[in-house]
């Protein structure tokens, strides 16, 4: 360790430097606490927020802002029966449409009711003001009362279209980061209580990562308000589930050499000096791999996954800095008896290590080769499954549970064009409007074409396309891609931001995937001074993600029946399952490496295993568990990302990290750590103590 990064890791540990450390926090906190509560005032709702950038589709919205100085958003209200419409149903959407007048947007007129061709439904589109979501959801609620009131028997009334869609959406992100911190808070402290067994140490990791929340908060909205940083609910609701997740981790990890080094030394100082020592190089390589690994997604051309990744990268800096400040400060200052009642004492024997990870260790050892060919063959027989995934959701399948927007929809399609309640929108210069049109009723999948409206410079006109798809369907792209190819103009609308979607995750995945790989690989080689362990680690790590994504399918299609799976998922799992995954193999590895300098190859990887096996168990399930929260949510997107992140952390860390990795490394031998001075391995140098030095001890009793 450098002589800098020494001097640093002695200051939460020193007699004077953990006040320092504690006040600084604390005035940091007080300071700037209040800014964390306007993390959702800079928090980019629009539309292009979860678009690809310099997309025609993102375009269309940028240029919409032209036609008019109050954005518009539509409503349709569908009333529908299962035989044909009686007077009474006409006469209440009559009376209704008078009643949306004073709900519409000032100086905007409510459509007339038109009538299916199969005489069973109405459809009135009501011009909603568009300017914030609240105001759009406030309106949406209005129209639905409306709607709902003194309705015939017989008469079903769902209001669904754009503005319903977006109201949804907002009702269901308008509570999503304190549910999902009160959620990820209670599991994290369940786990905390089983794993210590301490009515009191899980309350100090807890305090940390609370610390750790509030700056994250703060240091996201600074970069979003003055630094122009992206920020949308969906990022910032995995923000915090990240933050309590990965500095969980590095707070068992701490905790558990720190434990360790009480045992040896009697100064608590001197033994969190030493913890932060030796366990730091550790952690801080796990931090900076996750961190690259995320800053990776800057690269990416949907704002999302950017966003995810550019604020996932603030929350794991804020969460390594609270692990290794104020978090070894306050155990400083609270002393020994934080883990009570098992109080570690000056001099006493250290439990062995547990009898679990030692007969797995000598399991893998005693046949390696085929330890790790049955492993391979569970992870690659689940990787199978990954190759039948249906990309894509439709609209009735963004929500676990089918909003009125949903119903609504399913009620247009079924006695409407599909693409009536959502039609595809043509910029044109007006001069050449007239031809656009032509071009347009002349396109395949388009039913009708329709004049929206000028600028107020006359410049540019909006036409209106009915398609005769839903806009989530083959047909509806099918019909934008042949627009784009007959009309001189930008077109823009759901179905072409589904369009825009597809191709810019395929070059995502071409761009991110092979970049997160390299990074990766060379923070590895850094860490690990070699250059086979690297390639066979980052191998198994993908060989995981390939069977997480594989299990998640099976899951998908045959218990949570999803029609399919959310474009995001490949490349944002990845990304998360690859950073993350290689933390645990950085934890085992190290350690390994550590013991093989005094023990040999054999020796060293063996009892890096068992030594490691309890906390590393211990941090898995904590990551696990709190992705584990999204499968909750009512959208569809986060609850497959959460379950996807969730079962490949499971698998990284029960088979890939206990069998996958220890086997290979022993088959492969001492040129594992190839070409480094340990691939010329040295007789050992005897068992494994659990006494003298703190390099020769275990690193952990979780």
């Amino acid at each position: 360790m450098p002589a800098w990064l020494k001097q640093a890791a002695a200051v939460p540990g020193g007699r004077r430097g953990k006040w320092l450390v504690l006040a600084v926090w604390l005035v940091a906190v007080m300071a700037l606490g209040a800014l964390a509560g306007k993390l959702g005032e800079v928090q980019d709702t629009s539309a292009n927020a979860f678009l690809p950038r310099g997309a025609e589709s993102a375009q269309v919205n940028t240029e919409l802002e032209k036609f008019r100085t109050d954005e518009l958003m539509p409503a349709v209200v569908v009333y529908s029966t299962d035989g044909a419409l009686g007077a009474d149903d006409k006469a209440k959407a009559e009376a209704d449409r008078a009643a949306f007048a004073k709900v519409a947007a000032k100086g905007e007129q409510v459509s007339p009711a038109v009538a299916s061709e199969d005489g069973k439904a109405l459809m009135v589109v009501v011009p909603l003001p568009g300017e914030e979501q609240s105001v759009i959801a406030d309106k949406t609620a209005e129209l639905r009362d409306i709607a709902d009131a003194n309705a015939p028997p017989g008469l079903d009334t769902q209001v669904g279209g754009p503005a319903a869609s977006m109201a949804d959406a907002f009702t269901v992100f308008e509570t999503l980061d304190g549910t999902l911190m009160m959620a990820t808070g209670l599991i994290v402290v369940l786990l905390l209580l089983l794993t210590y067994r301490s009515p009191v140490l899980w309350l100090f990791p807890a305090l940390a990562v609370g610390f750790a929340a509030v700056l994250t908060q703060v240091g996201t909205y600074l970069f979003a308000k003055y630094a122009g940083l992206q920020v949308d609910p969906q990022s910032s609701g995995v923000l915090m589930v990240l933050v309590f997740g990965v500095g969980t981790d590095y707070a068992l990890l701490l905790i558990a050499r720190y434990r360790e080094e009480l045992h040896v030394h009697q100064d608590k100082h001197v033994a969190m000096q030493a913890a932060l020592r030796r366990s730091g190089p550790a952690i801080l390589a796990s931090a900076g791999t996750v961190a690259v690994g995320l800053a990776c997604l800057g690269f990416a051309t949907i704002n999302s996954s950017r966003s995810m990744g550019l604020v996932g990268v603030i929350g794991i800096v804020f969460g390594f800095l609270a692990m290794v400040t104020i978090l070894p400060a306050l155990l400083v200052i609270a002393g020994r008896w934080v883990f009570w009642p098992l109080v570690p004492k000056h001099g006493a024997p250290q439990r062995a290590t547990r009898p679990l990870w030692r007969r797995v260790g000598d399991s893998v050892a005693a046949k390696p080769r085929r330890s790790w060919i049955a492993s391979l063959a569970v992870t690659g027989a689940l990787a199978l499954s990954a190759f039948g995934l249906d990309m894509g959701l439709s609209q009735n399948d963004w929500f676990q549970t089918k909003p009125e927007s949903v119903v609504a929809q399913e009620k247009l399609s079924a006695h409407f064009p599909s693409g009536a309640a959502d039609p595809a929108t043509v910029i044109v210069k007006t001069a050449g409007a007239a031809e656009a049109t032509r071009a347009a009723e002349g396109t395949e999948g388009v039913v009708k074409v329709e004049n929206a409206g000028t600028t107020p410079d006359g410049e540019l006109t909006r036409l209106s396309a009915v398609l005769a798809g839903s806009p989530d369907s083959q047909e509806a792209k099918d019909a934008v891609k042949a627009l784009r190819g007959s009309v001189d103009g930008l077109v823009g609308g759901t179905a072409a931001q589904t369009v825009d979607k597809e191709t810019a995750t395929a070059r995502d995945l071409k761009v991110v995937v092979p970049l997160v790989l390299l990074v990766v690989l060379l923070v590895l080689i850094w860490l690990l001074r070699s250059l086979v362990a690297p390639l066979v680690l980052l191998g198994t790590v993908v060989v995981s993600y390939f069977a997480a994504l594989g299990a998640a399918n099976l899951v998908f299609e045959n218990l949570m029946d999803y029609s399919g799976v959310d474009w995001t998922i490949p490349l944002l799992g990845f990304v998360f399952l690859v950073a993350l995954g290689v933390d645990y193999n950085i934890f085992l590895m190290h350690r390994a490496k550590e013991e093989a300098a005094l023990h040999g190859h054999a020796k060293g990887v063996i009892t890096g295993l068992t030594s490691t096996g309890g906390v590393i168990t211990s941090a898995g399930l904590v990551l696990a568990a709190t992705f584990a929260v999204f499968a909750a949510l009512p959208l569809v997107s986060m609850a497959q990302m959460g379950f996807v992140v969730c079962i490949g952390v499971l698998i990284d860390t029960f088979l890939v990290r206990t069998v996958l990795v220890p086997a290979l490394a022993l088959d492969i031998g001492p040129r594992f750590w190839a070409p480094g001075p340990l691939s010329k391995d040295r007789p050992a140098g005897g068992p494994a103590s659990t006494t003298g030095s703190p390099e020769e001890r275990t690193l952990e009793n979780a």
